[in-house]
């Protein structure tokens, strides 16, 4: 079987095992965060925490919950990285220096997962467990509960109230990311990932001498992990390493949890919409947009350019052989359309032009599918920006879902997808002009500027994937890719909820003859072609100085 064939076959295998998870998994969570009945650990958390879980949050009240819960993680990751050494199961790694912790703690709470240092060798057991992978469960819950707080918004009128934020997010956890996890943990485990407390060994080497290995409960980050779209690794090699990622199966099983639950929203929103139309319409826009990345992908790895490409048999640099350039493409296009830093292979080392895809991707917001809940609501987004285009093609006040797209709802979703473009750019540009952060990059020209480009692209849009090549475990890194973080995640969420409330004081509109059909092919091409221009018309000058000059080159 040639290497195209078989990237071919697992893409329409991968396709199969989504299709059949859309349906159940997608009424299961619409389930989930439409019922009125808790569970008794539920109840137990809410009495923990002081919470009323059945009093119903106007959107500020609502946006409060989601920032308080979310400093708190913040503080609370960051002195137990800085607490390290003298804390159990240290491993005895030393405390976490304090523009790293802050940068690390951002960014797991952000569901970033950008990691600027070495796994293996600076964490241990506890900072791992009971931070790091603790983080990756409540992170991801509380996207899915601001995307669900949008499509109560237009679910519902005569209101503002969005739901309870610790409702929402208490049972984003316990019924759907903990049941998830613990199944994709077994999985990973019976096909060789590692799980266990061991401490450091000493391990041979083939060629003589030796080095240092030590385990960890990796088989259960490695599925949160992925199932969240977190994407940060216990070692540093993150899913191209054999302890968390061992075979061609476990490959195509992890890319599976990155785009279950993004894609299955999609369900979810029809449901609590009452239109799963609505739903289709949607989910055909962010299948779109993967299935052609995808196809892109394999397209410029296959045909590779190059004597060093052509030496190897294939552009096989950076990639692991156990997976190929067909899975490898699959992976690297899925995490990076989704907020997913997990990596099983360097993108520095993909093509020109293939490195470009990777970016792309990030650069549209992360939408197709997107992160667990910040691709619904970021598609949400979108649809609202078409519909209002099209309004201005016919003339007339535009509308999505029965509410009115007016003044107020057009200028908080122009806002939201303001604000990542103007911290990748700014950003970039005071990195590339400054001497300090130049000293970072391990190349010139146009691959050099692409690896800042890169990594302010994912840490604005909380992506977390790194381009490799550049060391970014220095001081202006660690604070600056840390602000990016926190507003690239929060300022959104601000604009996201406040649009919600908008919503959802709204009476319902009567469809007319003139309203635009949002469920039909047409309106997706609509949809498809208003995220391809916007990113375009952002983004072009910053991508031609970097991976389309090297790619063209």
């Amino acid at each position: 079987m040639g290497p195209v064939l078989a990237g071919v076959l697992q893409l329409l295998a991968l396709i199969a095992a989504l299709a059949l998870a859309y349906k159940p998994l997608g009424n299961y969570m619409a389930k989930v965060y439409s019922s009125d009945k808790h569970w008794r650990v539920e109840k137990w958390i809410y009495k923990g925490i002081g919470a009323n879980p059945d009093t119903e949050m106007r959107w500020t009240a609502y946006l409060r919950g989601v920032l308080a819960f979310s400093v708190v993680g913040v503080l609370f990751l960051y002195l137990l990285q800085r607490l390290q050494g003298v804390l159990p199961g240290s491993l005895g790694f030393s405390a976490i220096d304090s523009d790293q912790a802050f940068n690390t703690a951002v960014s797991f709470v952000t569901n970033t997962n950008w990691q600027s240092y070495y796994g293996e060798q600076a964490m241990g057991h506890v900072v791992q467990t009971a931070g790091l992978a603790v983080q990756n469960f409540v992170s991801a819950a509380v996207g899915i509960a601001v995307a669900v707080a949008l499509v109560r918004g237009f679910a519902r009128s005569r209101t503002g109230e969005l739901g309870n934020f610790w409702s929402d997010l208490v049972r984003g956890v316990t019924r759907i990311l903990l049941p998830g996890a613990a199944v994709a943990a077994v999985v990973l485990v019976a096909c060789g990932a590692i799980q266990n407390f061991s401490g450091i060994h000493e391990v041979g080497q083939f060629m003589g001498g030796s080095q240092q290995w030590n385990g960890g409960a990796v088989a259960s980050q490695e599925a949160i992990k992925e199932l969240g779209t977190n994407g940060g690794g216990y070692f540093n090699a993150n899913s191209s390493h054999p302890f968390e990622n061992p075979t061609p199966f476990t490959n195509l099983f992890e890319i599976f949890l990155i785009l279950v639950i993004p894609f299955s929203l999609t369900r979810t929103f029809g449901v609590m919409v009452g239109s799963v139309k609505q739903g289709y319409a949607i989910l055909a826009t962010m299948a779109t947009i993967w299935v052609g990345f995808v196809a892109l992908m394999m397209w410029t790895e296959f045909n590779h350019h190059g004597p060093a490409f052509d030496l190897a048999g294939g552009a096989y640099e950076g990639k692991e052989v156990r997976f190929g350039v067909g899975s490898s493409a699959i992976f690297a296009t899925s995490t990076t359309l989704t907020s997913t830093g997990a990596v099983d292979s360097f993108h520095s080392s993909f093509t020109g032009l293939g490195g470009g895809i990777t970016m792309l991707g990030m650069m549209l917001g992360e939408i197709a599918p997107g992160g667990t809940g910040s691709g619904l609501y970021g598609m949400l987004i979108m649809a609202i920006i078409a519909v209002f285009i099209a309004g201005l093609m016919v003339g007339r006040t535009p509308e999505y879902l029965g509410k009115k797209i007016g003044s107020r709802e057009i200028k908080l979703a122009a806002c939201y997808i303001l604000i990542t473009p103007a911290l990748v750019l700014v950003f970039t540009a005071f990195a590339m002009a400054l001497p300090t952060p130049a000293d970072s990059m391990t190349n010139s020209g146009a691959h050099g500027f692409s690896e800042i480009l890169y990594a302010y692209t994912s840490a604005s849009n909380n992506n977390g994937s790194a381009f490799a090549g550049l060391n970014a475990d220095t001081q202006w890194f660690n604070s600056t890719l840390g602000l990016c973080m926190l507003f690239g995640r929060f300022l959104p969420m601000v604009f996201v909820l406040a649009l919600a409330g908008s919503l959802a004081e709204q009476k319902p509109v009567p469809e007319t003859a003139g309203t635009l059909r949002t469920d039909k092919p047409l309106y997706t091409g609509l949809l498809v072609g208003t995220i391809l221009i916007i990113t375009g018309l952002t983004y072009f000058p910053a991508l031609a100085l970097g991976p389309l000059a090297e790619g063209l080159a």
